[in-house]
């Protein structure tokens, strides 16, 4: 087994780092990061349109910014086709690549002896944002994430089982992770004219299949004075964004991509956090929410359930009504909030702690390795 300093790591298929998008970027970030300060030599891939930083090194992990092309189809797969292409010449031991709709470029490594690993994310052909092609591209991704890596991951025992009854593959099954932790400034919220504990939060791309219409429409009857705040946008859902902006309920508040420290804030003084997706794996804003210690509502899909366990509330799948009911529930019965509030942050620190991620990621490299 070569020493760990020997080990040489890179990762594409996200945007890049420090992270500034969705749970890729959070996941590259937190994994190479730590990986490094335990003598791993990291290199993660990163895109010309979102990095604009010249520094090479972040947080001790090199950063190698390529172009890309600035489109819905052809962001994703022309730029980690290109890293592929660049990562042939380096000497790396293993290359992770995320999103089964990258898969398609895994075999290249392997021709040079590289080990190769997929993070084949959730099932990404059911996104209503994708076209006939779209949906083809991803269904033909799902089959070559079967037989080019040396391996696949997977992040939701949901999602393990699909890929083994639909292509009897195994993979491994590595969730995403989080931190507990909350933070006391209120610097954002002031910025929105929010006060701490007055409410309802909601984080996601904004695209359809993460439903904030049924968030917002189900809110719109519900009689509070407490706020709803949306977190998330998305570059190519422009005209859905602008449908959820005609909203006429002054009560509703869009504050675009946070991140940081902003992000921290809203996901620390929250009432009560909503988790509308219905495709994917394991959300990471929903384990985030966990991780921050908030009583949580979702929308009841077998991944969500996987996730909250006994530690929430659901609404039953898509419906405003239900949703309607339980926002009606909630806030005619605080006292409730506490015992759901300790039971998130305990199945965090016990099922997904980015210290488990982590040692789960070295177990593998060093299997992949031994072999």
């Amino acid at each position: 087994m070569r020493e760990k300093s020997k080990i040489k790591v890179a990762i594409t298929g996200i945007r890049g780092i420090p992270s500034c998008y969705s749970g890729f970027e959070t996941f590259a970030e937190e994994l190479s990061t730590r990986l490094v300060k335990k003598g791993y030599d990291f290199t993660v891939y990163c895109r010309s349109n979102i990095i604009k930083s010249k520094e090479q090194y972040y947080k001790g992990v090199q950063r190698i910014v390529l172009p890309t092309i600035s489109s819905k189809y052809l962001d994703t797969i022309f730029h980690t086709f290109i890293c592929i292409m660049h990562s042939l010449f380096k000497k790396y031991d293993i290359i992770l690549i995320c999103n089964a709709a990258n898969s398609i470029f895994s075999f290249l490594p392997r021709i040079f002896g590289k080990k190769v690993l997929v993070n084949v994310d959730g099932i990404e052909r059911k996104r209503k944002k994708w076209n006939i092609l779209g949906k083809l591209w991803y269904l033909a991704g799902e089959v070559f994430s079967c037989i080019f890596p040396n391996a696949i991951i997977s992040d939701a025992k949901v999602i393990q089982d699909y890929y083994y009854e639909k292509y009897k593959k195994k993979s491994f099954l590595i969730a995403y992770g989080t931190n507990t932790e909350k933070v006391y400034t209120k610097n954002f919220l002031e910025k929105f004219g929010i006060k701490e504990n007055d409410y309802f939060l909601y984080v996601s791309r904004l695209e359809p299949e993460n439903n904030a219409h049924i968030v917002i429409k189900a809110f719109e009857q519900v009689k509070t004075d407490k706020k709803l705040v949306i977190i998330g946008g998305a570059p190519y859902a422009g005209k859905y964004i602008e449908s959820l902006k005609n909203t006429r309920d002054n009560r509703i508040v869009f504050t675009g991509f946070l991140f940081g420290t902003g992000y921290k804030e809203f996901q620390s003084h929250a009432y009560c956090y909503i988790q509308a997706t219905e495709v994917g794996g394991t959300h990471p804003a929903l384990i985030e929410a966990m991780g921050f210690g908030n009583c949580v509502i979702a929308n009841e899909t077998p991944e969500n359930r996987e996730v909250l366990g006994d530690c929430g509330l659901f609404y039953t799948k898509n419906s405003i009504d239900d949703l309607k009911s339980k926002l009606d529930y909630i806030i005619k019965n605080p006292d409730i909030l506490n015992d759901y509030r300790e039971k998130s942050i305990a199945r965090v620190k016990d099922e997904y702690s980015w210290y488990s991620v982590v040692e789960k990621y070295e177990k593998l490299f060093s299997k992949l390795l031994n072999k």
